[in-house]
Order: structure tokens, then C-alpha cells, then sequence
């Protein structure tokens, strides 16, 4: 429970929770780097000093929005393999959840993404992350007999080339589909590429 001299530090990261959540649907919607802080302070309908509290400056409140977005994508990702059972089933309901936190992205905020450094630094690390544990799911298929007997590691390879591409924002300009179609298709071509 809570002290009385604890409950405004409480309210303050709730506080702040809630205003990440709030940049991040504004800037998955419309980009950022067309905003200023008087745009988004604007749009938030909040002072730059509350914004300055969050971050010094534009490219550190969309880094610290871009970290925020993407640590809350990966516990939801995580969180929708409990109780998933079977090899297949884990890569395709991993991948396809990865497809939906990246549903909401408009096609601005990914080519905002993909032309800032900080930002895109921070997806990279993200896809880099991804890759690793799709190279987990497909190796743990491999040694339960689910998938048939491949070099996990190559496969994972060619999979995180397919998600560098994706994040790059190549299969988007040479498929013209979104982010999270494309890891869609990816989790289709995996599960039924590697099934026995």
C-alpha cells in the first residue's frame, strides 16, 4: 500500500505512463517528423514542460516514445505465447502478433521511422531481438520433430533477412504491403515451409 508522502511519485509515473501511451497513438498515427514539440504539446493538450520532463528535446521524445512503443510491443508479443502449445503454432501466433503491435503504425510514422537514426536504431534492435528468438521457436520445432529436420540456423537467417527487409521498409515499397501483413505472410510461409 502505498505512503501518503509515496502517493504523488505515483501518480506522477502513472502520469507519465499515461502521456507515453498518449505520444505514442499520436505519433503511430501520424508520423513525427513533420511535428514540433508545439504540435504535439498541442495535440496532447499539455505544456513543453511537461513534454521536457519526459525528454530534453524532439529526438529524445520520440526516442523515449520509440523505446516506449516498442518494450510495451514486445511483453504483449511475449505474453501471447502462454499457453500456446506446439512448435508451429508458437512461431505462427509469435509472428502474427508481432504483425499486430505493428498494425497500428501508420505508413508515415514506419517511413518516419525508417529516415531517423535514433529511431530506427531502436527497431533494428527490436527485428534483431525478434530474429533471435524466431531462431528459438524454429530450433525448438526442429528437436521436437514438429519441423522437419533443417539447419534451424539458416532458416532463422533467411527469416531475419525477410524482417531487416520489412523493417527497412523494402518489402513495403517492392510488395507494397504494411509492416504487419508482411509479417503475416512471413509466419505462413515459415509454419507451412517447415512442417513435416
Amino acid at each position: 500500500m502505498a505512503t501518503r508522502s509515496s502517493a504523488p511519485a505515483v501518480r506522477g509515473a502513472a502520469r507519465r505512463a499515461q502521456l507515453l501511451d498518449q505520444l505514442v497513438d499520436l505519433l503511430l498515427q501520424e508520423g513525427f517528423a513533420h511535428l514540433t514539440l508545439d504540435d504535439i504539446a498541442g495535440r496532447l493538450r499539455c505544456s513543453k514542460s511537461t513534454l521536457y520532463a519526459l525528454a530534453d528535446s524532439k529526438e529524445q521524445l520520440v526516442r523515449t516514445a520509440t523505446v516506449h512503443f516498442f518494450r510495451g510491443a514486445t511483453e504483449r508479443v511475449e505474453s501471447r505465447l502462454d499457453g500456446v502449445v506446439g512448435a508451429r503454432e508458437r512461431i505462427g501466433t509469435y509472428l502474427e502478433a508481432v504483425g499486430e503491435q505493428l498494425r497500428p503504425a501508420s505508413t508515415r510514422f514506419m517511413d518516419d521511422l525508417a529516415s531517423n537514426a535514433a529511431a530506427r536504431e531502436i527497431y533494428e534492435r527490436n527485428t534483431r531481438f525478434a530474429a533471435r528468438r524466431v531462431q528459438e521457436l524454429i530450433t525448438a520445432g526442429v528437436r521436437e520433430g514438429e519441423f522437419r529436420d533443417v539447419n534451424a540456423a539458416f532458416v532463422a537467417d533467411v527469416a531475419a533477412a525477410m524482417m531487416v527487409r520489412i523493417q527497412q521498409r523494402r518489402v513495403a515499397e517492392s510488395t507494397g504491403l504494411p509492416d504487419a501483413q508482411a509479417y503475416l505472410e512471413l509466419a505462413t510461409l515459415l509454419t507451412n515451409g517447415l512442417a513435416v
